[in-house]
């Protein structure tokens, strides 16, 4: 059956109660022939949510009837403005087409306690709020209940709008594919495992019955330039998902519960959106829980704490990067789909880095050899990206080849990047062409 067709006895339905609200204020009586047409769009209505749409989502969130009826009367206005308009005149004072809790009680007839159940369903814990179902920012009975563009979607089978980029985070675009990858094989053996907890989602928890879970979240460990967000990026890239790196210093607050509410704020926009949530050098903020000495520990503590839960709710892929595996809880570690060590390349996988990252146009002298600075250089995969760039604009600007002269102090600059005294026997046989020798390396 043609969903707008299935979805038009929601609306009926909607249309009548309403109108018998309205007879109800009037003093009017209810006819039986009102009445019998009632509770036949209402055992129509309950027929029709066994088959898709409406099935698919009551299935993955566990939606009771009532959730089902919530959710039919706050798309009712966006599918039929002409139920709009009559919310709005059922609710003098209110000028949003949405209904809220106090008309819901009416159109529905609710005792008071079927009343208190409504507001536990609209409670920030419930399915249809922490779902993403429903844009809720207050409990308050004069509030009106809106709809997500999720919901939108998955009921009305509208398109998403344009994403946009939650509070604290920032959009990384950078193109790459596969075949970019410099990697170990269980490496890229592990990151394609975890693209298809996104890719094979409907088939797995839809079609097979598997149990719907939160993510998939991954946690990529290794040192510095190891590749760690550009695997972030291949993910975000296969997918077609924009991939959005989280701050965290605009997210934690030394403001007792801001960070909860910078944390709510950032995935209840990120929810059941098409995009990709990378959490750089996490262990700034998931690290080891420590003793609580102070009222300031305590609540560092369920910052974590509320993390972990947001974070395993959260329908979307989420990547955090560490260079320290350590000092990251375990008890976080166990709410992984995957856990990944970067290593450092290994002088085969450095020759390839140079020769994906060395301009392929440039000029350069015969002794510029991939093989050469793989051996030579223990690097990793970001300082030779840099080194290679460095080297080439050097080139650029004496207006000739990209020599090995070039290349050792582009070297030396990425080196001299970690703060560390850098010896010139760091260059290997590269020491020798580091123009000014030991002075220029000092400097």
């Amino acid at each position: 059956m043609n969903q707008d067709l299935m979805l038009s006895v929601e609306w009926e339905r909607l249309d009548l109660l309403a109108a018998c609200v309205a007879m109800s204020r009037r003093g009017e009586t209810i006819d039986e022939e009102t009445q019998t047409r009632l509770e036949s769009l209402q055992q129509r209505v309950l027929e029709l949510r066994q088959v898709s749409p409406w099935q698919a989502v009551i299935k993955e969130n566990n939606l009771t009837l009532l959730d089902q009826d919530i959710l039919a009367c706050v798309l009712g206005p966006v599918a039929e403005p002409k139920l709009g308009w009559m919310f709005q005149e059922l609710q003098p004072g209110i000028t949003s087409t949405y209904p809220t809790p106090a008309l819901m009680q009416e159109l529905y007839f609710m005792s008071g306690a079927e009343a208190g159940q409504l507001y536990q369903r609209l409670s920030p814990s419930s399915p249809l709020v922490a779902g993403g179902l429903l844009e809720l920012t207050t409990s308050d009975a004069y509030t009106p209940l809106k709809p997500t563009h999720f919901t939108n979607k998955a009921l009305l089978g509208w398109s998403s709008l344009p994403t946009q980029a939650p509070p604290g985070t920032l959009e990384i675009t950078e193109a790459g594919s596969w075949d970019d990858l410099v990697l170990p094989e269980y490496c890229l053996r592990g990151l394609h495992e975890f693209l298809l907890w996104s890719t094979q989602r409907k088939r797995v928890v839809e079609e097979w019955g598997g149990k719907p879970s939160g993510g998939p979240v991954a946690l990529f460990v290794g040192p510095s330039g190891t590749g760690k967000t550009f695997s972030a990026t291949i993910i975000a890239n296969a997918l077609g998902w924009p991939l959005f790196r989280v701050d965290l210093g605009m997210l934690v607050s030394k403001y007792i519960g801001e960070t909860e509410k910078n944390l709510n704020a950032l995935f209840e926009a990120a929810h059941r959106q098409h995009m990709v949530l990378l959490f750089d050098e996490a262990e700034s903020l998931f690290g080891k829980r420590g003793e609580v000495k102070e009222a300031r520990d305590r609540f560092a503590n369920m910052e974590v704490s509320h993390l972990l839960s947001r974070i395993e709710r959260h329908q979307g892929p989420c990547i955090l990067t560490s260079n320290l595996r350590e000092q990251l809880d375990p008890a976080f570690a166990r709410r992984f789909q995957l856990v990944l060590e970067f290593p450092r390349p290994d002088s085969v996988s450095r020759e390839m880095l140079w020769r994906k990252h060395l301009p392929p146009r440039a000029p350069y002298e015969q002794d510029v050899e991939p093989p050469l600075l793989g051996t030579a250089l223990n690097l990793t995969g970001g300082q030779i990206r840099n080194a290679a760039l460095h080297a080439a604009y050097l080139a650029a600007g004496e207006n000739c080849p990209v020599n090995l002269r070039h290349i050792a102090r582009a070297v030396w600059n990425e080196l001299a990047k970690e703060g560390k005294e850098v010896m010139t026997s760091s260059l290997g046989i590269l020491a020798n062409y580091l123009e000014g020798g030991t002075a220029y390396a000092s400097h």
